[in-house]
């Protein structure tokens, strides 16, 4: 089971990262862009966990992205401490066309799947990835 969802998994990255590279996007600016696009402005400590990237590597994509002109960094009002990201219009034009394409060859790799199937598929990868985190959890309590 596990050689299994790790070969679909690696197939499937591989046929979409590849049109995301080809926009000039790295996997970690696209998992930012495509989180402030769908989640709109956030601070910058809440987005690794959103799309699975430690603290300096969010620190790292932010700044890269800040320096293209794609995203803003701003001070929340009510604490200094805390940076608010946002996508900038050429952010969100730059991301809009990419992440569409990508849906779409995402949407492509799943077509054997029937929609219903696909529905609880999707559940049951949510299931299993909470339950897969409780038991790291707990095992951690234990040591």
């Amino acid at each position: 089971m596990w050689l299994v969802m790790n070969k679909a998994l690696q197939a499937i990255e591989k046929y979409a990262f590849g049109r995301i590279q080809q926009a000039g996007l790295g996997d970690s600016d696209f998992r930012v862009l495509e989180a402030l696009l769908h989640k709109g402005p956030l601070p910058v400590n809440t987005i690794g966990p959103k799309v699975n990237l430690t603290p300096g590597s969010i620190s790292v994509a932010v700044d890269r992205l800040y320096s293209k002109g794609l995203v803003t960094r701003v001070e929340s009002a009510e604490d200094r401490r805390i940076r608010i990201v946002a996508l900038t219009p050429s952010g969100k034009e730059l991301i809009i066309p990419i992440f569409r394409k990508h849906a779409a060859d995402i949407r492509r790799a799943l077509a054997e799947i029937p929609s219903n199937q696909l529905e609880q598929f999707e559940r049951t990868l949510k299931r299993v990835g909470r339950h897969a985190e409780e038991l790291s959890a707990s095992e951690k309590q234990k040591e």
